[in-house]
């Protein structure tokens, strides 16, 4: 047992609570469980009691055996000296406050509700499965599952609106410097992210709103800055730009990073880091206003059409600047341009909504729902369970679910685990 499921019995009452008695065989009566603490300190705050007629107000700990105070050294912690009560699963010693009166405790292993503590075993001992609840889940009502996925999908974006939270805190809240950042990052993918990050973060967006009216200096700025201009190639295309970014780098002061931070080994050309800087430059040469046309957009198929670019026609016949090879449409798909709007265009319209105080729920649920559905193994997963992800919503909540519930075993402050629970 854990202390979670002692947690949760408190929160919700789950136990019979007719002539209740304190270890010490004190009429105990509850006001107020108070508030969980998820902070250092006693597991619930503000509660309020009734310990022999008299009214408590204060704080209660809670353990699986009383000596666990002990165990955990509270006795010598000054966070402890306003516990009220000691709530516990098995009562195996007296535990004493600094005014050496002893410190009332209720054992609950013997008054807790039988149903719940069954249905609470059956979960536990499934802890080493993939997910505990994978012999139910696909008997589950389909409203619980979808009402607690749309809820994980915004407890999704809540966790990535903070790190985009943090870049606007750095950037003034300058909303389109974050968004080139945050496109940056997507058009890097995972193997390239942090690398295309680095490569934003590099550059001054001031720079950019000067120079990306100009293709060629927009183009020389991103691959001179990406460090892929270092080199010494007959190729009048490269050494245009290789000239341009020799101008740039002074009038600006620029320190290139190294191409080297860029992995090219077991990609697809497609998703060759110069693919996707000719990409991103072109998206940034032919919108000079993005962030006003992204927040504008609300459906998938006006996205498809925004990111509608075309490149230079010399990556027609080149993955990277000193190879040819043979000719290829190097245009961003819409599987890629699906994968922009789920890690940055709908997070960040989900953080400028609540930025500007306007309702958001229901314009972001009728984007991320156009969009299809992720496929990776944890998806898969879920489908062989019966749990298939319709959309990109669901499939995004299935990730939050098993990351951060099922993985985590905190079945407990999960709605399908509260079900079957309290079922």
């Amino acid at each position: 047992m854990k202390e979670d499921f002692l947690y949760y019995v408190w929160q919700y009452k789950l136990f019979s609570k007719t002539a209740l008695k304190t270890s010490k065989q004190d009429s105990l009566v509850i006001k107020d469980v108070g508030k969980r603490n998820v902070n250092s300190g006693p597991d619930f705050l503000n509660a309020q009691l009734f310990l022999d007629n008299q009214h408590w107000a204060g704080n209660v700990e809670m353990h699986i055996k009383s000596s666990d105070w002990y165990l955990h050294k509270h006795e010598t912690d000054v966070n402890y000296d306003a516990v009220i009560l000691h709530v516990v699963w098995e009562h195996d010693t007296d535990v004493f406050m600094k005014n050496n009166k002893p410190l009332p405790t209720l054992e609950l292993k013997e008054i807790v509700d039988k149903k719940v503590f069954k249905a609470y075993q059956e979960i536990s001992k499934n802890y080493k499965s993939w997910i505990p609840c994978e012999n139910q889940i696909s008997d589950l009502d389909d409203f619980l599952i979808l009402n607690w996925l749309e809820r994980l999908y915004f407890e999704r974006l809540e966790s990535k609106s903070e790190f985009i939270t943090e870049l606007l805190k750095k950037n003034n809240f300058d909303f389109e410097a974050v968004l080139f950042l945050l496109l940056a990052k997507n058009f890097g993918l995972k193997i390239n992210g942090d690398a295309f990050l680095q490569l934003a973060n590099s550059i001054d967006f001031s720079i950019i709103r000067k120079v990306r009216f100009d293709k060629k200096q927009l183009n020389a700025l991103l691959f001179g800055q990406a460090g892929f201009l270092v080199d010494s190639i007959e190729e009048p295309y490269y050494n245009e730009f290789q000239k341009e970014y020799e101008y740039l780098s002074y009038k600006y002061k620029l320190r290139p990073i190294s191409k080297h931070t860029f992995q090219f080994f077991r990609m697809r050309p497609n998703n060759f880091p110069t693919i996707r800087i000719a990409q991103l430059s072109a998206l940034y040469y032919k919108y000079q206003n993005l962030f006003s046309s992204i927040m504008e957009i609300n459906k998938k198929d006006h996205f498809y059409d925004l990111f509608k670019i075309k490149i230079d026609d010399f990556w027609k016949n080149h993955f990277t600047f000193d190879k040819a090879s043979k000719s290829s449409s190097k245009n961003i798909s819409k599987a890629f341009v699906d994968l922009v709007l789920i890690n940055t265009i709908i997070p960040l319209k989900f953080v400028y909504l609540k930025y500007k105080g306007e309702n958001f729920n229901e314009e972001i649920l009728k984007l991320i729902q156009q969009v299809s559905s992720e496929k990776n193994s944890i998806i898969t997963k879920f489908k062989d369970l019966k749990l298939e992800a319709n959309n990109a919503m669901e499939s995004q909540a299935l990730l939050e679910l098993k990351n951060n519930y099922c993985t985590k075993k905190r079945c407990l402050q999960c709605a399908i685990g509260n079900y079957l629970v309290r079922k």
